[in-house]
């Protein structure tokens, strides 16, 4: 399946983003509320510049302690942000996760963010891929 499928399929088409410049604590509360794992971050211009995940956010209470909510989005960020395509499949996004070892990924087309996948949505997408394959299966045996 290709990544434009699931995330048609997937439905939500609200991406949430946070400023460069906003804090810690702001980004804790919107991951928090909406139950994610990762903000795509936008700099001054609304170019995306960076994720900041769940993982930076604990690897940044190494350096900043206590004082950490008041710690701008910028200073923790992923700078390297990893693109992909929505004509990319499935099991690519799935491999190129698992092989850089991240767990959230911005869809692009070009230059324009068409949706942000987590490893969650790619592991039910194969789910229910294989549940639909098993009862294909079940059907051709039992006729």
């Amino acid at each position: 399946m290709k990544l434009a499928e699931l995330l048609r399929i997937k439905g939500d088409s609200k991406i949430l983003k946070i400023k460069a410049d906003d804090s810690i604590a702001d980004a804790a509360t919107i991951l928090t509320e909406h139950k994610i794992g990762a903000l795509l971050v936008e700099g001054a211009d609304g170019a995306i510049v960076g994720i900041l995940s769940e993982r930076d956010i604990v690897g940044g209470m190494g350096a900043h302690g206590a004082d950490l909510h008041d710690v701008r989005v910028g200073e923790l960020m992923t700078t390297d942000v990893i693109r992909c395509s929505p004509n990319d499949s499935v099991l690519q996004a799935m491999a190129l996760m698992t092989d850089r070892r991240f767990r959230h990924l911005p869809v692009f087309e070009g230059d324009d963010l068409v949706g942000f996948i987590s490893v969650g949505d790619l592991v039910k997408c194969r789910i229910s891929e294989f549940q639909v394959e098993a009862e294909a299966m079940r059907l051709y045996i039992a006729s």
